[in-house]
Parts: structure tokens; sequence; C-alpha cells
């Protein structure tokens, strides 16, 4: 099967994992991204597995939205006109189509690197209004941008504190707060910035945190998503010190191995059974895509209340 990821270069084979490196694809040669393509799989992924946001007039804070059963074009009408990001997660299980595209990513990137193993992979479709923003935030697992349509600017930052805090790593990872963070714009003068056209990949660091501004025009991207041993046992790390900050204890140690480290893998086992439903951050829809109305969509209307 012919690449859909340019070969990785021995420089940035040096790099993986640890630093930033940015890719070629093929991915906006394919038909999977037509208007069409786009406004069925708005139809057709669980409510579930679409996370749908817009943007308060000041730019600085997202409100969840649900598709209503609004039509998928009408969807993607709203989007242009207005301040939209939809992220369809984990869309392999749902189209065939994206389960055989993740399986050439990560092939063709395990014949460049032979030493990345991973697991637990998947990937996300966004699709997002022209000059909406992301905020600053950090993903828990490995982490790659592909550029599909549009253009957007990206700011990555080194994924160690101030820039990222250790608590709230944990509570992201945790799933108690969404996965916005603590930003302070100063923060700008240490960060990396990438203008991305069709075409282009980056893959960064672990946790590395990084907000993203759409260029004046419809973007649609592919992230992916990806777990190695390495990430695995981090993740176990953050989450077991997690816990342990919840119930009022300051944890001194992140290192992943040692008798202290399969202690918190155990707490995190226990508590994943037992807490994590309870204390999880939980989206509220407000409002449904709407081309005519401001930003491009209106309020939910309450439901009529029974006499």
């Amino acid at each position: 099967m012919q690449r859909v990821v340019e070969k990785i270069t021995p420089e940035q084979r040096e790099l993986w994992a640890r630093h930033t490196v940015k890719m070629r694809h093929r991915l906006p040669e394919m038909p999977l991204f037509s208007d069409d393509s786009l406004a069925e799989l708005i139809e057709t992924v669980p409510a579930e597995r679409m996370i749908m946001h817009t943007m308060e007039d000041d730019l600085s804070t997202w409100k969840s939205v649900e598709r209503g059963g609004v039509p998928g074009h009408r969807v993607l009408e709203a989007i242009r006109a207005g301040r939209i990001w939809i992220n369809m997660v984990g869309i392999q299980d749902y189209d065939p189509r994206f389960a055989e595209l993740m399986e050439q990513i990560f092939a063709d990137w395990a014949r460049d690197v032979p030493e990345f193993r991973t697991f637990k992979r998947k990937i996300g479709l966004l699709i997002s209004s022209p000059n909406a923003k992301v905020f600053y935030h950090c993903d828990p697992g490995g982490q790659a941008l592909w550029q599909v349509r549009g253009r957007k600017r990206i700011r990555l930052y080194p994924p160690t504190d101030p820039f990222l805090k250790p608590a709230e790593l944990e509570n992201v990872i945790r799933s108690v707060t969404g996965e916005e963070i603590t930003y302070h714009a100063w923060y700008d003068d240490h960060a990396e910035v990438y203008e991305l056209e069709p075409g282009d990949g980056l893959h960064w660091a672990l946790n590395g945190p990084h907000r993203i501004d759409n260029h004046n025009e419809l973007n649609v991207s592919l992230t992916s998503e990806h777990y190695t041993p390495q990430i695995r046992r981090s993740w176990a790390m953050n989450y077991g010190n997690g816990v342990l900050r919840s119930l009022g204890w300051t944890p001194r140690s992140r290192a992943c191995e040692g008798a202290a480290f399969w202690a918190k893998v155990g707490i995190t086992a226990v508590w994943r059974k037992t807490m994590q439903e309870k204390q999880s951050y939980k989206r509220v829809p407000e409002f449904v895509p709407d081309p005519q109305a401001p930003n491009g969509v209106r309020p939910i209307e309450p439901a009529a209340a029974i006499t």
C-alpha cells in the first residue's frame, strides 16, 4: 500500500518522542475529507463520541453544543459562519475507512522508527470554524496533529513546570477536569510556533502543552493518539499521584519504576473501579448549530413543563 506519511529522516528519528517533528502526509488527497463525506460523518458518528463546542464573544470561554438532529450539511454551514469546533473522538471504531487509515499511519511510522512500539491507538477528526481557537491544554497520551484543509498556527510549550504543573496534569489524566490548564501570556516567549498548511503534520513530546489559532478559513484536521510502554508507566504514575494528592498527600516522587511506582499502579486500578465515574468531568450541552444564529449556534430551548 502506498505510504500516507512521508519517510521519517534519520535526524527526525533521533528527535522522535522527545522533541517536535514536522512531517508531510497525503491526507488532503483523500475524498474522505470532502464536504459530503464530512456531512455524512456528522450525522452518523454517535453523539457520545462527537464533542462539539462554541466560543463566547470574548473568545475566552467554551460552551458545549449538541447536533440536535441538525443535518450534516447545515452543521458545516454553521461551522463556516460561526465559532464552532467539532472533535469526533475514536472515529476508527465507527468507520472502517478511518480504521484502515489509522493502521497505515502507524505502519508508516513503525517502518521508519522500529523502536516505536505502540498500543491503544485512536484517531479523531476535527472540523472547526475560521478564526476559531483551541485554548492552552495538554493531552494524556502521545499525540500528533495532521492538517488536511485550511491553515492554522500552533504553539507548543515545554512539558515541564511552570508550563505544565504536575497537579494539573494529574487532573487531566484522571478526567477530573477538562484538558485546559493554567496559561499566562508570557509563556509565549518560550513556545515553538508552527504554521500548518494542508499536508503538514506534527508529533511532539509527551503531554506538551499547546494552543491553536485557525486562520480565516474552515479547518479540517486529524489527530492521532497512542500509548507506548513508557507512556503507560507515566500515565499510571500521574494517575496514582493525583489520587494521593486528592487524599491530602503531596507526592514526593515522579519515578516510573520501583516499589513506590508499583504501589501507585495498584492505587490507580482500585480507584478507577470505585471512584473515577463519580469524579469525572461532564459536559452539559447548551446550544445546537444554526447557520443563521450568532456564532453559528442557538440556545437549546428548555423542555416544556409537564402540567
